[in-house]
């Protein structure tokens, strides 16, 4: 809470009331709701309060290609981790397999991002020296941190993918396929998967958007410049603009993500059809 020109050092009211009048934050609220709105249908969204030579898209600009790329690595991790595992997992059933993989699902599940952090880079980069520590600059910046930020949702995709795969597996048609002959492979991947995945799929909107927009707790270990740690700079700062410039953001991401959603319910499941 606050203005966006407090300090621990009080600056003097006439410098305030000046910055103030140059933010038109001296203007009624509607007057400024309608400025906002106006700037918005330009994709304006206005001047940075603690950047004073920059604007918000230019921000978002700088810096969202760093989540974007981050997230879309952790994305990968967590769908290829995930869905074998749980696949995995639904086949040998009961079997020490299947307790190790779901072990693996309620460890990542349970066990903080801020947790998983710190001890990756304790082994691999302090240890092994396999990864750099910190900052961001190649392909072996990305792989600690898009680790982090993919194995709790790459945990949470192999209970779900789990749980799907023995509900369909015991369908009807599954067992006509294997009482046709059908190899245990073509019985999984041609009939019971593209069933199974459509809990999953559900899930996928946010997920995807959530990533890709930036993890504030990850993108702090790692001293990654992305949306997330610029977030939590902004917030410290007061900066508002930012702060509704990346919310903004993230809601036009969950909806064109959960569009996408939509569009791939129909390539999955023939019966949903859209007129």
């Amino acid at each position: 809470p606050g203005g966006p020109f407090d300090r621990e050092k009080a600056l003097p009211e006439e410098i305030i009331k000046n910055l103030e009048a140059y933010y038109h934050l001296d203007q009624p609220l509607w007057k400024q709701y309608v400025m906002y709105v106006k700037g918005l249908l330009h994709f304006d969204f206005g001047p940075s309060y603690s950047s004073r030579t920059r604007r918000v898209e230019d921000i978002i600009r700088d810096h969202f290609p760093i989540s974007f790329q981050l997230g879309l690595l952790a994305l990968f991790i967590a769908l290829t981790v995930g869905i074998s595992l749980g696949i995995i997992s639904a086949l040998r059933q009961n079997t020490a397999v299947d307790y190790g993989a779901m072990f693996f699902a309620i460890l990542g599940v349970s066990v903080p991002s801020m947790v998983i952090g710190p001890f990756l880079i304790w082994i691999f980069a302090l240890k092994l020296k396999w990864f750099p520590v910190a900052r961001w600059g190649s392909f072996r910046h990305m792989v600690l941190p898009a680790i982090t930020l993919g194995i709790g949702y790459a945990a949470l995709l192999a209970r779900l993918t789990r749980a799907s795969m023995l509900q369909v597996i015991r369908e009807d048609y599954i067992r006509t396929a294997k009482a046709k002959g059908l190899s245990q492979w073509e019985v999984t991947m041609k009939h019971a998967l593209k069933n199974a995945l459509i809990p999953v799929v559900t899930v996928l909107g946010p997920l995807f958007a959530n990533l890709i927009t930036g993890s504030m707790i990850v993108e702090q270990i790692f001293g990654i410049p992305g949306m997330g740690k610029y977030f939590v700079v902004s917030v410290s700062n007061r900066d508002y603009p930012v702060i509704m410039g990346i919310i903004l953001l993230y809601g036009v991401l969950i909806i064109i993500a959960n569009l996408l959603v939509d569009i791939a319910y129909a390539w999955i499941d023939p019966r949903i059809k859209y007129s």
